[in-house]
């Protein structure tokens, strides 16, 4: 193997604590109380799928992950009748950044540094290139290059995701490892042709997660975390 590409939300960092505590902070200054933050960014998340999934279809065009987002939280505030009429659009921008604040796992930057001795790191992630930049120099991601959906100009799990994502290193598929938190994630690097190594997130959903706790298929790697898994990488 010569590089490795790795899922960001969930995978890489923790997108819901993250996301809580920048809900919190914002509806403190707004002086909006009794929504549970947690909630929140779960109502947020879960249009996350659906927006890309029409973005996939063609009944959207293609934009940036902020701005799909942006429209996402537009529509989880008015799920919860707290807007977003009445919130200044700066209010709105600086909430949506959440996603470019989120604090890396325990594991991450080590065992990132650990993989960059020996292969080739970057993001194969969904989000845009402004978001995986500023998340990387507030976290100390040491990757080798930011690259993901909008550089191909496709989201995952569409195909070009990966396939043109190995194009742009001059590798075949074969040479790559893909690591994700999610089972589906590595069956679509899988059918591309990548190596898969499954470095399960138990609270990325929170305390009550009943999704990619375990492997469901014969992943190429499975470790409990990012140090173990460069020590496997490196055997």
């Amino acid at each position: 193997m010569r590089a490795a590409l790795f899922d960001v939300f969930g995978t890489v960092v923790d997108w819901r604590g993250g996301v809580m505590r920048e809900v919190s902070a914002s509806f403190r200054r707004r002086g909006i109380g009794g929504v549970d933050a947690g909630r929140f960014a779960d109502a947020w998340r879960r249009r996350y799928s659906p927006a890309m999934e029409e973005v996939r279809s063609g009944r959207h065009p293609f934009v940036p992950l902020d701005l799909l987002h942006l429209e996402n939280l537009r529509d989880t505030l008015a799920g919860f009748g707290i807007g977003p009429d009445g919130w200044p659009e700066e209010e709105l921008e600086t909430l949506n950044r959440a996603w470019h604040r989120l604090d890396p796992w325990p594991d991450a930057v080590e065992g990132l540094g650990r993989m960059k001795a020996g292969l080739v790191i970057a993001p194969l992630s969904n989000g845009n290139v402004s978001l995986l930049l500023d998340m990387a120099k507030r976290a100390g991601l040491p990757w080798d290059a930011i690259l993901g959906a909008e550089v191909v100009r496709a989201y995952k799990p569409s195909p070009d995701a990966y396939l043109k994502t190995a194009a742009l290193l001059g590798l075949p598929p074969g040479d790559i490892v893909m690591v994700a938190a999610h089972n589906g994630d590595l069956s679509a690097a899988r059918r591309c042709g990548m190596r898969t190594a499954f470095v399960p997130r138990r609270t990325e959903h929170g305390p009550g997660q009943v999704t990619d706790l375990e492997p469901l298929e014969d992943w190429d790697f499975v470790a409990p975390d990012f140090v173990e898994l460069a020590r496997q990488l490196a055997a």
